[in-house]
C-alpha cells in the first residue's frame, strides 16, 4: 500500500502543518469526551490518540448517532491482551470495534477504529490506497494526545494527508483553471469511488459546501507542497499543472485504486464480524441513514454474519445502492 506521492516532514509547509493543528484542536461538546475517557480506560497507557471524524463532527453533536474516532496506539502487541487481535490488526489496519458509555442517565454509542502510530503516518503519506490519507485530509479533531510530541507528530500526519490527497487527485480534473471547490470535490468523489460506500453521489459535493472556508484555507496553505502540479491565479482560483500523461498516468492509478478498495472494503467488512459487537445492525442502520434503502436483518443473517453479509453487498451493489 505504497504511494510515491508524499513529501517528506521537512518539505510540509509551516502554514499548512499550523492549519492542521488549529482545525484538529477546535472545541467540541463535552459530550464526546465520555467516549474517550472510556477508550483510555479500555487501552491504558498505549493509548497515544483519539481522533473524530465524521458525521457527528459534521452536526457538532451526538444525539442519537454513533461517533466516528481513531484510536491511534503505540503498537497492537501493547493495545491488546489478546494476540488474535494484535495479529489481525497488523495483517489489516485498523481493526474496528463499537463503544458504549453512559453519563447522567444519557447512553453514548461511536464505532472506533484501532491503528499504530507507525501505520497512522505510513497511511496518511505512503499507503497506495486513500483509505487513511482521504478521511485524514478532511477536517478531525484531535481529542486527546499523550503528550506534545504525539500532538506534533499527528498534526504533522494530517498535513501529510492534505498534501497526498491532492498530489493524487489534482491530474484527473478536467479543466486546468479550478477553484478549491471543484478540487476537493473532484478529489472526494475519486476516494469514495474508491470504497464500498453507501452514501449518494451528490454526497461529496455536500461535504466540501458544509466546510468550503476550511478546504479554501488548506488548498493555499498546500500550494507550496504542489511545485509543478498546482499554482495560484490572480483571482484566488487555481491552475493545475499537469499535462495529458499525467492524466493518463493517474487514471490507470484510480482505476487500480477502485479495484483494490473494493477488495479490501470486503476483507475489512469480514474482518470486523470478528471484531464489531452487533456489527449486522449498525451496517443495516448505515445504509438506511445514508440511502433511504432498508436492509432486513433475518435470523439467517445474523447467524452468519460473513457469508450473508458478502451476498447482501453484492446485492446492493448490483442495485447501485453502494458503489
Amino acid at each position: 500500500m505504497t504511494s510515491n506521492t508524499s513529501v517528506p516532514d521537512q518539505q510540509l509547509p509551516d502554514d499548512l502543518i499550523s492549519e492542521m493543528a488549529s482545525l484538529s484542536s477546535k472545541v467540541v461538546s463535552a459530550d464526546f469526551l465520555i467516549l474517550v475517557d472510556a477508550l483510555k480506560s479500555r487501552f491504558g497507557s498505549s493509548l497515544q490518540a483519539v481522533l473524530l471524524y465524521g458525521s457527528c463532527l459534521r452536526s457538532h453533536e451526538i444525539g442519537d448517532g454513533v461517533v466516528d474516532f481513531y484510536a491511534v496506539v503505540n503498537s497492537y502487541s501493547e493495545a491488546y491482551p489478546e494476540h488474535y487481535l494484535a495479529v489481525l490488526n497488523a495483517w489489516l489496519p485498523p481493526n474496528v470495534f463499537f463503544l458504549e458509555a453512559s453519563a447522567q442517565e444519557k447512553k453514548f454509542r461511536a464505532k472506533y477504529a484501532v491503528v499504530s502510530m507507525a501505520d497512522f503516518e505510513q497511511g496518511t503519506q505512503h499507503w497506495f490506497h486513500p483509505y487513511l490519507w482521504a478521511r485524514f485530509a478532511q477536517p478531525s479533531r484531535l481529542l486527546y494526545a499523550r503528550d506534545e510530541m504525539v500532538r506534533t507528530r499527528v498534526n504533522q500526519a494530517l498535513a501529510h494527508a492534505v498534501v497526498t490527497f491532492l498530489k493524487s487527485s489534482l491530474p484527473l480534473l478536467e479543466s486546468s483553471a479550478v477553484s478549491a471547490e471543484t478540487i476537493w470535490t473532484n478529489g472526494l468523489t475519486q476516494t469514495y469511488a474508491a470504497e464500498l460506500r453507501p452514501e449518494r453521489s451528490t454526497r461529496a459535493r455536500q461535504l466540501v459546501e458544509l466546510n468550503l472556508d476550511d478546504y479554501t484555507r488548506l488548498t493555499r496553505c498546500a500550494v507550496p507542497a504542489l511545485a509543478g502540479t498546482l499554482e495560484v491565479l490572480p483571482d484566488g482560483n487555481y491552475r493545475r499543472l499537469t499535462g495529458v500523461a499525467e492524466r493518463r498516468h493517474s487514471l490507470r492509478r484510480w482505476r487500480l485504486r477502485r479495484w483494490q478498495g473494493k477488495v479490501l472494503s470486503v476483507l475489512r467488512l469480514s474482518k470486523a464480524a470478528f471484531t464489531f459487537h452487533d456489527s449486522i445492525n449498525y451496517a443495516a442502520w448505515k445504509i438506511e441513514r445514508h440511502t433511504g434503502v432498508r436492509v432486513e436483518v433475518t435470523p439467517l443473517l445474523r447467524r452468519h454474519p460473513l457469508l450473508w453479509g458478502l451476498k447482501v453487498s453484492w446485492r446492493l451493489l448490483r442495485r447501485g445502492v453502494m458503489r
